[in-house]
């Protein structure tokens, strides 16, 4: 077995070993499995980047093995430059998220770890699929142990929340399918996704594609208008589901623009990226607007969530090297930063069992250690210089302005809006005077809370004062991408 096949297949066997023990009473040796089988999966990725080849554009690691010989399905993995990060991303992710639940779960302990690291299993196989059915079934495998983790460990509403994630991301992915099917029979019964990407096909069947993968994957970013499920969702999953929602499963959509649209429909992508550049500009400003009147701190970060993957989807099409790097720059910042914020949210609602920022005031006077980690992810989430957030963001926004002053100019001002709601939030959630009795009784983080915080803050730093590692990676798979689109397919 390949490394890139231990890293899909270890998460998930950790998860089914976990299912089957599934009694309460062994919640602690539970707990210390998920934990080994979080950094287990974890470590088996580190081999994928010490060995990743620089300039390259070409897929390493690759396995492939029949799997449905009559309808020629492989089993076909692979990475490059444009998925390695997200791989790794994902297994970090897990570790920190089976931190976090370490004495918050207290009812069905194995089957919740047990869901995640399944989730962490499947969501590395979208990342590195490259037959167009195993990219389907791991893409929509990934509905399942989510909509559990929303259904079973949410809130009151949870039953709607998960439904609503279920269905809207289902139906999306319906056209997908349909997509699939049609380049199969278009490559003479083939379902290798590069084999695709050297078709030749007519104006009106790349639009056709286009779209279909636009229904799946804009639901699942979520572009505006479809990104009306993920407040709901967020306020009503449980903290770890809010943290592996934005982090990483967001980013399966904005991965299938990379893999999908823009190398099999290269024409359409160029013909249709004033719609993607409109819409992302309209999540990037009026959706941040949206954030800066919530009142429950989970939906004010869902909302920020929305805007700044807006700046993924904005850099992919500006078609430009800037704007491209930047946006799967933007995809990892965004992965650390709002798992970040979420998971700080769930400190405080551990305590206090209320997400609504009246409830709080002054929790910098009992939670000094808490407040500062607070501040360095509300910065990030602002995009100051020198953290993760600011570095595809900037990116981003450089490249914009090369491509069209006025698109530049209108992403800047989103910076304006996301400093605004994140400091308002922080403001009146941790400054002033203590706010209640609640406040006033809270403790400071433990052991356990300090560490999860601090892997996060490392990963927030590095990022924004060492980005090269991140960029070098993917360099010369966005310059061949670009290339691609550059270049008509048109018969």
């Amino acid at each position: 077995m390949g490394l890139l096949s231990l890293a899909i297949w270890v998460p998930i066997a950790f998860g089914v070993l976990l299912l089957a023990i599934g009694r309460d009473d062994r919640a602690s040796m539970v707990r210390w499995i998920a934990l080994v089988g979080s950094i287990v999966s974890f470590l088996v990725t580190i081999p994928l980047y010490t060995r990743f080849q620089l300039g390259t554009a070409a897929m390493q690691f690759v396995e492939k093995q029949s799997w449905i010989q009559r309808f020629n399905v492989s089993y076909h993995v692979g990475i490059d430059g444009l998925s390695l990060w997200m791989v790794l991303l994902t297994a970090f992710i897990t570790v920190i998220v089976v931190i976090s639940a370490w004495e918050v779960i207290t009812e069905r302990v194995s089957q919740y770890f047990g869901a995640f690291l399944i989730l962490s299993g499947l969501m590395v196989g979208v990342f590195s699929a490259l037959d167009g059915i195993l990219f389907y079934v791991f893409f929509e495998a990934t509905l399942i142990p989510m909509y559990l983790i929303i259904g079973i460990w949410g809130g009151p509403n949870k039953i709607y929340a998960a439904f609503k994630f279920f269905l809207y991301t289902l139906l999306g992915s319906l056209l997908m399918l349909v997509a699939l099917i049609y380049l199969y029979n278009k490559s003479g019964g083939s379902f290798d996704i590069l084999t695709w990407h050297r078709l030749p096909l007519a104006s009106g069947a790349q639009s056709f594609l286009f779209f279909a993968f636009f229904a799946a994957f804009a639901v699942k970013v979520p572009m505006f208008p479809f990104h009306t499920w993920l407040p709901d969702v967020h306020v009503e999953a449980p903290t770890g589901g809010s943290a592996v929602l934005a982090a990483i499963m967001l980013k399966l959509g904005t991965y299938g623009f990379l893999r999908f649209s823009m190398p099999i429909a290269p024409d359409a992508s160029r013909e249709w990226a004033w719609l993607m550049i409109g819409l992302s500009l309209i999540a990037v400003i009026y959706v941040g607007l949206v954030a800066l009147v919530q009142k429950d701190m989970k939906k004010l970060v869902a909302y920020s969530s929305i805007a700044h993957m807006g700046f993924v989807t904005l850099g992919f099409f500006i078609f430009n090297e800037l704007g491209v790097s930047g946006g799967i720059v933007q995809m990892i910042a965004h992965g650390f930063v709002s798992a970040a914020m979420f998971l700080g949210i769930g400190v405080l609602y551990d305590r206090v069992h209320s997400r609504q920022i009246a409830d709080y005031g002054g929790v910098v006077n009992t939670m000094p250690k808490f407040a500062a980690f607070a501040l360095l992810f509300a910065m990030a989430n602002c995009g100051l210089p020198g953290t993760a957030g600011f570095v595809g963001e900037w990116m981003v926004i450089l490249g914009a302005v090369k491509a069209n002053f006025w698109v530049g100019f209108g992403a800047a001002t989103a910076l304006i809006f996301g400093a605004a709601y994140t400091l308002w939030m922080y403001k009146r959630v941790y400054l002033g005077p203590v706010g209640n009795d609640h406040v006033k009784e809270l403790k400071d983080i433990n052991a356990r809370e300090f560490l999860m915080l601090s892997l996060l803050a490392i990963a927030v730093l590095w990022m924004g004062l060492a980005p090269k590692p991140f960029t070098d990676v993917m360099d010369a798979s966005v310059s061949n991408l670009l290339q691609h689109v550059a270049a008509s397919k048109l018969p």
